[in-house]
């Protein structure tokens, strides 16, 4: 979903991003390329603190520029925040593997007490 968000950049600092929908969410960066970049990072972050149950409705950037809490001194820009990572849903996804590794997977699933998928998942949250 495309979210609001002003740029600001003072002498001799980086950009700055400000997230009106998300108070207390921030990005920057060196440049205006790695400020928006690191958006979608920083909203995950801030969820790891605070724990966002539903992701916010965006606002019209119409009604932000009427605001006072926002100066002139910036630009908006759209930004697309991914909150999927929000969602507990389940998915389903294919994937190919040899098949003796599929087999070692099923023998240390089982050995486990997990089903594959659950193996899997549990594995992947581990590497990353």
């Amino acid at each position: 979903m495309k979210y609001p968000v002003i740029i600001h950049k003072d002498e001799d600092t980086g950009y700055g991003v400000t997230l009106p929908d998300i108070p207390g969410c921030f990005s920057l960066g060196d440049t205006l390329d790695e400020a928006i970049l690191n958006i979608q990072t920083a909203v995950e972050l801030y969820d790891d603190g605070e724990n966002i149950a539903v992701p916010p409705q965006a606002s019209k950037i119409e009604d932000l520029v009427k605001s006072d809490l926002y100066t002139k001194d910036g630009f908006w820009v759209l930004a697309d925040i991914d909150f999927s990572f929000l969602s507990s849903k389940t998915v389903r996804i294919n994937i190919i593997l040899p098949e003796y590794k599929l087999s070692l997977i099923d023998k240390a699933a089982k050995a486990r007490g997990l089903s594959r998928s659950a193996f899997l998942a549990e594995c992947a949250e581990h590497a990353v």
